[in-house]
């Protein structure tokens, strides 16, 4: 394995040496050095040479590891400000009710994590008293991602400071009462108190990451200064393995977003055991994350190791820090003194002496309790160290023990994670540790109680005190409502109602046209965030880019190799654009950040993403669940959609199934429009009801997802028939009738509806005329516009229904009088139509691209799939002929006529 200390090969090693004498003196020095004091003296040396030439500006590769030491020696420590007795007083409060909350909860059933907030308290009380600032000066403040397993800490601090009762933590992840608390950050669930879902591993860093960029896009751009706003992000030191935890670590240094700070709860453990149990993984987040660029603050011993450091004059305890593996410091933490005499002291004859000169109750003191994250003046060290840090992000390494406080029984154990209550004694020793005035008579029939000292004590008062002179309570959601945003111009909407002529054009293209315009509309214009992964030019876009300019904090600092184009590359400091490189997890952590910026900061903001439709739904479906936990809004636009429409791309790239995965997510409004007026007609009602005047019940916290096509077709104009507009809304409309049409059918044909979503409409277009003119049976054309809306409005009146209300679902009302059986078709597997199937009174079949994909010409594929037009007519006439009303070897002469 490669050492990361060691200097790697680079351009230096290319050059002659100049003066070779030179050279030789200084090699012989370290020599001398190494063969007079050790190794480890020349090592030190070399360190503190390597940081001496990167503070002036030497380029020399930089260290990736330091000493298993804290970053801030103490005698760099600033003080203390405020009154520390009193915040560990109102600590201990959280410590206890934390821990009541969830014992209380665990004989109903229904869990809790009580060793993470117990290892974490003083990362987030130094934080709340000194640092993270609330919404009431600037409606911004600080935006603070939680850890998940320790909201029981931060619900017990809004109880202390009123903002919660008993009856709410009695409630602990009991919410169909209406008064319980969930039980994670799930701003769906707690909209006042919580902003950002976290619980989904890995997302709250990634998506901290991207606020906090946005948050720079919003000050660049002019929209609203929020300069002054910090993201912190609480994270678990096993958390780090997901993927998506490090995936933006050198963009927020690219970037210098020194208004981030990440903070890493060290404690060694994830669920089922150590987090590297032969390693270090302090270490190794160290190296991750100096290699990418961030500044890194290491909080590891608390103020009981001074006086090992300081009798350390060999450097012989640092050596040992950095040998031992992480599963046997968890271990000391659970041994006695003579053990951690023998297996860590006993290693090197230098700290056999050393420890020689500790009593146990000293080892002890250090081994079991003194953590750099538990002790208020070391993380308020680390803390000021990060906020005053400029030119990169910040992450601090703060070293804990997991469940610290509970009691031995809790402390470092491999199963704490899934332990949910402390006994009676247990939680009496943890009192009498605390110092909480709590009366063995409190515990009444053996129930813990909640502590509380008094809404008008000096904890209390004090804790207030502080909020407000940080700005308000914290964590809190506070939606400022601003005036609904005002209703663009309809002349960008209605001029896709005359259709293309004799232009086709794919609904992709009519997608990027109007939002072109709807850029230009010179009240909300601004507030259009587009988002692409790298695939502008494949949506379109690019011109876009000379007028919106994409956003880069540095603006452009070269110039385009197509400079003398029209529509040429053009980066800009208040670019519009965000064009994220092939990142959909970035992409979507911008639209995440973006859609409810309206609550984070009080300015709507309407994103829209744009991507491959295969590469949405399929790879980032957490991070839209997570957008409708924040209630998010905007438009995610599945572009290339389909199995059958993106030509040779083959099985990867083929979307057979997007509808049916957004489906399964509450927030989503899913649309598959055929053409570019359902388009225009669908974004108009998205912007009035997710960011101007709600209708009365209206849920504006959603978000629509449309599918659009990258083939290019002929766009016929808006049928001129009454209720087009609500149908392309509520999901379903009469396009064309046979007769409207234009087909030939004789008096009293049998008659079929094709409904068809999506591409699909065309295909059901040209089997109508085939019908027609080779059958002899006439065929209505419906455009199902939204599969997904016609079975969640009859849902709801199937939930009517046993609530003693008469309601006829819309679709069942769209089709009623209609007469012959329906065939459903659309680009994607047949249970994207079938979702509505049993609300359709009619005979019901459905046509479909179930299976993999396949790399062919569209026609081809369609043929392969069985969903073009011949095959159309097949499943037409054998619907027919299953009723009687067509000769059943017309089925078998149609097969034999187009081929199938």
């Amino acid at each position: 394995m490669t050492d990361p200390n060691a200097i790697q090969p680079s351009a230096l090693d290319q050059l002659p040496d100049r003066d070779p004498e030179e050279t030789a003196e200084w090699q012989a020095s370290l020599d001398a050095v190494a063969r007079e004091a050790g190794p480890h003296r020349a090592a030190y040396l070399m360190r503190r040479t390597l940081e001496r030439a990167e503070a002036g500006g030497v380029a020399l590769p930089k260290l990736l590891e330091t000493d298993y030491v804290n970053t801030i020696p103490t005698s760099a420590e600033p003080a203390l400000p405020g009154d520390p007795e009193m915040e560990a007083r109102i600590t201990a409060w959280n410590r206890w009710n934390a821990a009541a909350m969830v014992t209380r909860g665990a004989k109903h059933g229904v869990g809790g994590h009580i060793a993470t907030f117990a290892s974490a308290a003083w990362l987030y009380e130094t934080g709340f008293n000194h640092f993270f600032r609330g919404k009431e000066q600037d409606g911004s403040g600080d935006q603070l991602y939680i850890q998940g397993h320790a909201s029981p800490g931060i619900y017990a601090r809004a109880f202390l400071d009123g903002r919660l009762n008993e009856g709410h933590l009695d409630n602990f992840r009991q919410e169909s009462g209406g008064n319980g608390l969930p039980s994670y950050p799930h701003p769906r669930r707690l909209p006042w108190l919580w902003e950002f879902p976290t619980v989904s591993m890995g997302l709250g860093p990634l998506s901290a990451i991207y606020q906090a960029r946005f948050n720079r896009y919003l000050t660049n751009r002019g929209v609203k200064d929020v300069s002054a706003s910090h993201v912190w992000a609480f994270l678990g030191d096993g958390e780090m393995d997901e993927p998506e935890s490090t995936a933006a670590l050198a963009l927020a240094a690219r970037e210098e977003l020194d208004n981030l700070t990440f903070v890493i709860n060290c404690n060694l453990q994830r669920l089922d055991g150590p987090v590297r149990a032969n390693f270090k993984i302090v270490q190794e987040l160290e190296a991750q994350f100096r290699g990418a660029g961030w500044n890194v603050v290491k909080t590891l011993w608390g103020s009981a190791w001074d006086e090992l450091f300081a009798l350390d004059t060999t450097g012989a305890l640092v050596r040992r820090l950095r040998q031992v593996p992480d599963a046997q410091v968890q271990t000391y933490q659970t041994r006695d003194a003579a053990y951690i005499r023998q297996d860590f002291f006993g290693a090197d004859p230098a700290l056999v002496e050393m420890a020689k000169l500790l009593s146990d109750d000293k080892i002890l003191e250090c081994f079991h309790l003194s953590r750099g994250g538990h002790e208020a003046r070391k993380v308020y060290a680390a803390y000021k160290a990060a906020v005053e840090h400029k030119g990169a992000p910040t992450v601090i390494l703060a070293q804990t023990v997991k469940g610290h406080t509970l009691g031995s029984g809790f402390a470092s154990k491999n199963a704490n994670h899934q332990m949910k209550k402390l006994s009676v004694d247990e939680f009496k020793a943890m009192r009498d540790l605390l110092e909480l005035p709590i009366k063995d008579g409190d515990f009444a029939d053996g129930v813990v109680p909640y502590g509380h000292p008094g809404a008008d004590s000096p904890e209390v008062r004090y804790l207030q005190e502080r909020r407000a002179a940080l700005g308000g309570p914290a964590p809190a959601r506070r939606v400022h409502a601003p005036a609904p945003l005002p209703a663009p111009a309809e002349k960008a909407f209605a001029a896709f109602d005359k259709g293309s002529g004799s232009q086709n054009v794919a609904t992709t293209m009519a997608f990027v046209r109007l939002v072109k315009d709807l850029v230009r509309d010179k009240e909300t214009g601004r507030r259009w965030v587009p988002i692409v992964p790298d695939e502008a030019r494949t949506f379109g876009m690019e011109s876009l880019f000379p007028s919106l300019g994409i956003y880069s904090p540095k603006g452009q600092t070269y110039e385009p190799v197509d400079r003398d184009q029209l529509m040429y590359y053009k980066e800009a400091k208040n670019g519009q654009i965000l064009n994220e490189g092939i990142t959909e997890a970035g992409s979507m952590a911008d639209f995440i950040a973006a859609s409810s910026a309206y609550a984070t900061h009080g300015e709507a903001m309407i994103p829209f993403y744009i991507f491959y439709s295969m590469f949405g739904w399929q790879r980032t479906a957490d991070q839209m669940w997570q957008l409708a936990d924040q209630l998010g809004r905007g438009f995610l636009v599945g572009a290339t959609a389909g199995r059958t429409t993106l030509t040779g791309e083959g099985l990867q790239h083929a979307d057979g199934h997007s509808p049916v995965i957004a489906a399964t997510n509450p927030a989503a409004l899913s649309y598959d429009p055929a053409f570019a007026y359902e388009v225009a007609v669908i974004v108009r009602e998205g912007l009035r009801r997710m960011y101007g005047e709600a209708k009365p019940g209206e849920d504006q916290n959603v978000f629509y997802y449309l599918t659009v096509y990258n083939e290019p077709l002929p766009q016929p104009a808006k049928p001129a028939a009454p209720g087009v507009d609500e149908g392309i809304v509520k999901g379903l409309y009469r396009f064309n009738t046979a007769e409207s049409a234009g087909v030939n059918v004789p008096a009293n044909a049998p008659r079929i509806q094709l409904l068809g979503s999506g591409t699909a409409i065309h295909w059901a277009l040209d089997a109508q005329k085939l019908l027609a003119e080779e059958w002899g049976v006439a065929a209505d054309v419906w455009s199902a516009t939204s599969w997904g809306e016609l079975r969640r409005d009859a849902l709801d009146a199937d939930a009517a229904l046993l609530r003693g209300e008469e309601r006829v679902p819309y679709v069942r009302q769209a089709l009623q009088g209609a007469e012959g059986p329906v065939l459903a078709v659309s680009d994607y597997m047949r249970q994207v139509p079938d979702q509505i199937a049993q609300w359709v009174e009619q005979d019901w079949s459905s046509l479909g691209a179930d299976g993999f994909g396949l790399s062919d010409t569209r026609e081809a594929a369609r043929r392969h799939f069985g969903v073009d037009a011949q095959s159309i007519v097949v499943a037409a006439l054998a619907q027919l002929a299953k009723r009687g009303e067509v000769q059943a070897t017309a089925v078998k002469e149609a097969r034999a006529k187009y081929g199938l």
